[in-house]
């Protein structure tokens, strides 16, 4: 989708087009987050880890308004799946909750630096962070079923254990959590991240449920984006407050991540996350670099 885009955006760029029709740059961005609503539910991953340096790289927009932008649309795109992810036991309220406050904390803290440092090292370090995010999901081997033998005194106490319904399987399969506190810990480090770049944070709730917590690989995609709709909602009021948000980039962008993101989340009750996560690391490596070039001015 982004290289079918690409020629477009630089074909929109000349000024005549965006000049003679108000509603270029709007359309564009409904059809590039229809697709990328369509891959962040399965993968897990949110829409924001796309949005922002996808839309920061190839659109003429500020990077606070796409940052601010970015949250929404991690925010829209987890709510739009969310219910129904609750309903087929493919996310648990008792693994999400303590993480998603922890998680909200730290959101906030990096939201509140991320708009005081100046574009062009926002656009850098983002470059730099969008790679390193592709390295890492390239490197991690996820396990489906990672089978923790016991759970933790603090996983106990908070009752985080359940049953996962796999329609792929055909079969319940119960689960636990283990390392707890250092999930909690974990959780709070990746809210500073998504807060600063209007990430959302998708991309290392998954692992860290996954491969740290023990947790199985569906319920963790699905319970990530219960975990965004609440950290999300937190770092998106400070860009609010702060006026970094624009509606000609924030409404069709959300409009599309929540279409898209519907059918992704009917998609994940029966494809395996990992058909899905090659292409999105090619994605963010395409991104990835796209943002640094245009960092240093290239």
């Amino acid at each position: 989708m982004v290289l079918l885009v690409a020629p477009l955006l630089a074909w929109g760029a000349s000024g005549e087009v965006i000049a003679a029709h108000w509603w270029f740059w709007p359309v564009v961005l409904f059809v590039v987050c229809f697709a990328l609503g369509v891959l962040s539910v399965p993968a897990g991953i949110g829409g924001g880890v796309l949005f922002v340096p996808i839309v920061s790289g190839f659109f003429p927009f500020h990077i606070d308004f796409v940052r601010g932008a970015g949250l929404l649309v991690a925010l829209a795109s987890a709510v739009a799946a969310g219910p129904g992810l609750l309903r087929a036991g493919l996310a648990d309220l008792r693994l999400g909750l303590p993480l998603a406050l922890l998680a909200s904390v730290g959101a906030i803290i990096g939201a509140v630096a991320g708009l005081s440092v100046p574009a062009s090292t926002v656009q850098i370090a983002l470059g730099i962070t969008i790679l390193a995010i592709a390295f890492v999901m390239f490197q991690a081997k996820k396990s489906e079923y990672p089978g923790v033998r016991r759970a933790d005194t603090l996983g106990e106490a908070l009752r985080i254990t359940g049953v996962l319904n796999d329609a792929a399987l055909g079969r319940e399969l119960p689960w636990r959590v283990h390392r707890t506190p250092l999930g909690l810990c974990l959780f709070f480090g990746i809210g500073i991240l998504a807060g600063f770049f209007g990430l959302g944070a998708g991309w290392a709730n998954v692992p860290v449920l996954n491969l740290v917590m023990g947790a199985p690989l569906k319920l963790s995609a699905g319970t990530s984006g219960l975990i965004l709709s609440i950290v999300d909602s937190s770092a998106a009021w400070i860009y609010i407050y702060q006026g970094a948000l624009l509606p000609l980039v924030a409404a069709p962008s959300v409009i599309g991540m929540m279409f898209g993101a519907f059918i992704g989340a009917r998609l994940l009750r029966f494809l395996r996350a990992t058909v899905i996560r090659r292409l999105v690391i090619v994605m963010l490596l395409f991104a990835g670099l796209r943002a640094l070039l245009r960092g240093f001015g290239i």
